[in-house]
């Protein structure tokens, strides 16, 4: 009686095994078999599967046997996280995200034989590698997208590499797409996601007077500004990236308020870009009236950001309060109100006083921008991220961006300076 029994429970197990890696087959089939499919279909079928760029540029092409990247050195590597490389290497690359329609895969019928596939991305290959060059062998982001569309026309992330030629010894994350795989330090950008509450929140905010001495105390801490600012105006505040006034506005709104608004704007959230998953951001609230709350809304303390949810948030204040969802596919279907049209049309009003109360016009020659610097500090004694972020005023060229150069010091000298080259060439071509 024990055998029978001792046989009947391993029968049972062996069948719960049986059933258990069944539903894992097919979880992994539903979620991979395009993937599966156009690994083997690629080495023995006659059809090719092509990746370009807006312009036609091939980029990657594999089938009947072989697997090529882009004619030019500079492509490949300007393009490098953007497109990934046939290895997998880069899980959030086009070559792996969009394996479904290269191969023109269906769940029931596998690979369709007879017909080759031809992808062409909105994304502009030259452009890239003008990004890529403006870096200069500097880690950072570059993102360009056309806000009234939706379609993402530049994406790099620095350092790179070469997917036909790579190096024996790799640069520390280049398999990871800084642009949408990870959040920074967003120092004064930040100020949006403040002055957004402050708008919509303070019945006063355009009608007082700021003043700044250089530094706020808050509860016997200090926190400083980068200068002494005197009598100012909210807008003249922005320009300035008055740390005291934005400081002292973080208190008044206080840490719930700032929260909702780093979650109404999508920063601390994932996101899709067509579909690939992004990087959340990070908003720590801290205790009512603390210096820590005062830092968090200058865009310090623990705060973080990802380049691409910053780029939607400039799309969104651009295009009136309504984000045109970013895609790599084409004009995107998918609209997100962040704003209210009249609180976006006023702080586009401000970030373009920005460029000419602060940064000067003749520093963008050529360019109507709108824009906002920011200097993340980082701490053990390195140098501070560098961002630029915002947006053409051209109806012909609606395009917004967004700049992070690390550890590169000056949000305006070395982000300014990457938007400047990237958006003048984006527009004369």
């Amino acid at each position: 009686m024990k055998k029978v029994s001792l046989r009947a429970s391993f029968a049972i197990i062996m069948a719960l095994l049986v059933i258990v890696g069944l539903v894992i087959y097919v979880f992994r089939f539903v979620q991979d078999g395009e993937k599966w499919a156009l690994y083997f279909d690629e080495s023995t079928s006659k059809c090719t599967y092509t990746l370009r760029d807006r312009d036609g540029t091939l980029l990657a092409k594999m089938g009947g046997g072989s697997r090529t990247y882009a004619e030019s050195s500079k492509v490949r590597t300007a393009c490098y996280q953007l497109i990934g490389d046939f290895n997998g290497n880069v899980g959030t690359g086009a070559l792996q995200s969009f394996s479904r329609q290269l191969s023109g895969y269906n769940i029931f019928t596998g690979i369709e034989e007879g017909e080759d596939v031809d992808l062409k991305l909105t994304v502009d290959a030259d452009l890239n590698v003008k990004a890529y060059e403006a870096l200069n062998g500097r880690s950072g982001s570059v993102l360009v997208v056309n806000y009234k569309t939706g379609e993402l026309l530049c994406m790099v992330s620095s350092p790179s590499i070469d997917p036909s030629k790579p190096p024996s010894t790799l640069p520390d994350g280049v398999y990871i797409n800084r642009c949408i795989s990870s959040s920074f330090a967003p120092g004064s950008i930040f100020k949006l996601v403040t002055l957004s509450a402050a708008i919509e929140n303070i019945d006063n905010l355009f009608q007082r007077t700021f003043t700044c001495n250089g530094s706020i105390d808050v509860k016997g801490v200090t926190v400083t500004c980068t200068g002494h600012h005197g009598s100012q105006s909210i807008e003249q505040a922005l320009a300035n990236s008055c740390n005291c006034v934005f400081g002292t506005l973080a208190l008044e709104l206080g840490a719930d308020t700032l929260g909702e608004y780093a979650d109404k704007l999508g920063l601390t959230s994932e996101h899709k870009l067509d579909n690939i998953t992004t990087a959340a951001g990070k908003y720590d609230k801290d205790e009512s009236g603390s210096a820590a709350l005062a830092w968090s809304g200058i865009g310090q303390y623990n705060d973080l950001v990802c380049p691409y949810s910053m780029l939607r948030v400039v799309s969104a204040i651009a295009n009136g309060g309504t984000l045109n969802e970013p895609s790599m596919l084409g004009a995107s279907e998918n609209k997100t109100t962040l704003l209210s049209s009249s609180t976006a049309s006023k702080i586009a009003s401000m970030m373009n006083y920005n460029v000419t109360y602060k940064y000067g016009k003749s520093t963008f020659s050529g360019l109507d921008i709108s824009g906002k610097t920011g200097t993340a500090e980082v701490g053990k004694g390195q140098a501070s991220h560098g961002w630029f972020v915002g947006f053409l005023n051209d109806e012909e060229h609606p395009y917004a961006f967004v700049v992070l150069v690390e550890h590169g010091g000056s949000g305006l000298g070395a982000a300014g300076a990457v938007a400047n080259t990237v958006l003048n060439y984006a527009v004369k071509k």
